[in-house]
């Protein structure tokens, strides 16, 4: 009969080559996403994301070696016990280290295409130039972004310095923008908000005011102080783009009065009824009366607060006569990670006011799209110009798409020479 220690020995080294040599597979960058798919990032970008997957194989491999020694120095029954411990931590880092490297893979593999890759170079630099506006202000480094695209309902961010699945930090904002919604793409700047608010502690900020300055009732104020990490990163998209957030947020919310009115105790989201109503109420403190308006009607009507299940009416009504103070505090409460400033002190909403948008276009004309000059320095009010114009002439959303998707070409041509 063979030894019992060898034996052991035998069954414990094909599972340590097999995870070991999975690992080393997993070094092979340019294996999991084609070279073109890699040449599609801007080149700082490439270099952050190729550091920080290689950085993850390298400790992985690190611990392997480690593996592959403590089998060989092993002589007896207890010390393959304690191998066979060390292998099952080496399999929970592998699937860790793999999930994190294809998280990353699968962004970049979006980028495959060359007029996607340069779409979503743009929004690369769209996204980071609405956080820089904010932390440049207040000397904090703004991080990189990726973007990547995925069919579904709505976008999200996998934020930088946020804790990965093998234990390291992203070096990244990971933003995930959705096909339907790239065009105008405000989306972006509600993501981007999300990153500012965790630099800046901007959403416990607000939460504390709703909750001591918003109304006397505790109850309603704690419900609002609760959908704060939301309301900041619609704030913030609203800042960067005005009515074209509010409208492409609508239309991103305007589902059956099943997902109108859902209201769960504990979702950050605030109640969608109220939250449509909140942007209109944003645009009405920031540019008067104006097409947001029609569309705050439009929404009540199409959705009758008698659909609204009996929770749900109840918050609604106790909430309508406060949206104004809501609307007020989100836009002008000086934050405390803003040196005491507010939003609107930091990126002013008149810069995307419809009518200086407008008269932007007629200064600049022909030039406004064409210009590489100008589509570097304009982009993010360009995108607002093009949401606005979806908002309020629908029957030319075709003609503005491709505009859009011009000047974003451009943008995205740039970025990668820059």
């Amino acid at each position: 009969m063979a030894d019992r220690t060898e034996v052991l020995r035998s069954q414990l080294s094909r599972q340590v080559w097999h995870w070991t040599l999975a690992a080393a597979r997993l070094a092979e960058l340019d294996a999991l996403a084609s070279r073109e798919a890699w040449r599609q990032l801007e080149q700082y970008l490439g270099v952050t994301v190729r550091k920080k997957l290689a950085d993850s194989s390298e400790r992985l491999a690190k611990r392997g070696t480690l593996l592959r020694a403590a089998l060989q120095a092993a002589s007896n029954r207890a010390e393959l016990e304690a191998v066979n411990a060390l292998l099952l931590e080496y399999r929970r880092n592998y699937l860790h280290t793999e999930k994190t490297l294809d998280f990353y893979a699968d962004a970049i593999r979006t980028r495959t295409d060359a007029v996607l890759g340069a779409l979503l170079r743009a929004c690369d630099m769209l996204a980071y130039r609405s956080m820089s506006m904010v932390l440049d202000q207040l000397d904090l480094r703004t991080p990189v972004v990726l973007t990547y695209m995925q069919g579904d309902v709505g976008a999200s961010i996998l934020k930088a310095g946020l804790r990965l699945w093998d234990g390291s930090d992203s070096p990244t904002a990971v933003i995930k923008a959705t096909r339907h919604n790239l065009h105008p793409g405000t989306a972006l700047f509600h993501e981007s908000g999300h990153q500012v608010a965790h630099l800046t502690g901007w959403t416990e900020d607000l939460a504390e005011a709703f909750r001591t300055k918003l109304c006397d009732d505790r109850q309603l104020a704690g419900n609002w102080a609760g959908w704060a990490s939301e309301i900041v990163a619609d704030v913030h998209a609203f800042v960067h783009t005005g009515f074209a957030a509010v409208a492409s947020l609508h239309d991103v919310l305007a589902g059956d009065d099943r997902m109108v009115f859902r209201f769960v105790p504990g979702d950050p989201h605030p109640l969608a009824y109220l939250r449509v109503l909140l942007g209109v109420e944003m645009c009405r403190h920031a540019y008067g009366a104006g097409p947001w308006d029609d569309l705050a009607g439009a929404w009540i009507e199409f959705h009758p607060l008698e659909h609204a299940g009996e929770d749900a009416a109840a918050l609604i009504r106790e909430s309508i006569p406060v949206i104004p103070r809501v609307a007020e505090l989100s836009l002008r409460h000086p934050v405390r990670g803003f040196r005491g400033r507010s939003i609107c002190d930091l990126v002013n909403p008149d810069r995307v006011n419809p009518a200086r948008l407008v008269e932007m276009e007629r200064q600049l004309g022909a030039a406004l799209y064409t210009s590489t000059q100008w589509i570097w320095t304009e982009s993010i009010r360009l995108l607002a110009l093009a949401g606005l114009r979806m908002a309020t002439m629908p029957d030319r959303a075709a003609q503005i798409v491709a505009q859009q998707q011009a000047w974003m070409m451009t943008l995205g041509g740039a970025a990668q020479a820059a």
